[in-house]
């Protein structure tokens, strides 16, 4: 049996809504925000070909996909399947996104340290290490507690 944390599983999706409406906007030649990406990325953004342009849609309708399965964890499935898989989905998304930030965060830490070298200014090195890796790593926690297995179910 599941149980159900209705309040990580709304943070969730208002966390995945904005990361996803952050996409759609950026893909509709918003800049707000670019900057602070740093590297190669903010230098496409500047003069982004329709092919860097689909990609940045794409990515905000897969996080949505994020979204839609916080959201069928509220369904009643009559599939214990159908749970399981939603459950794991969420678990395994909540470790890759964490993994994600805290990967980044390091790496950015030591580039920050001039242990590493990256293509970042001190702007976006900044903004990475206050905002956008930390932000990865809230969404990741928000994802792998939605739902918790209790004890001596399958």
């Amino acid at each position: 049996m599941i149980r159900l944390n209705v309040w990580f599983i709304n943070l969730g999706i208002i966390w995945t809504v904005i990361f996803a409406v952050m996409s759609f906007y950026w893909a509709m030649g918003g800049m707000l925000g670019v900057k602070s990406l740093g590297g190669s990325i903010y230098e496409i953004a500047l003069n982004p070909s329709p092919s860097f342009l689909a990609v940045v849609w794409l990515t905000g309708f897969i996080k949505l996909l994020g979204a839609a399965v916080l959201a069928m964890l509220l369904v009643h499935w009559n599939n214990p399947k159908i749970t399981r898989t939603l459950y794991y989905t969420a678990k395994i998304s909540g470790v890759f996104l964490f993994l994600y930030g805290a990967f980044n965060f390091i790496t950015i830490s030591l580039h920050a340290l001039q242990l590493l070298d990256f293509d970042l200014d001190p702007y976006a090195t900044f903004w990475r290490l206050v905002f956008w890796e930390p932000f990865w790593m809230v969404g990741g926690v928000f994802y792998f507690f939605s739902a918790k297995k209790i004890k001596g179910s399958s």
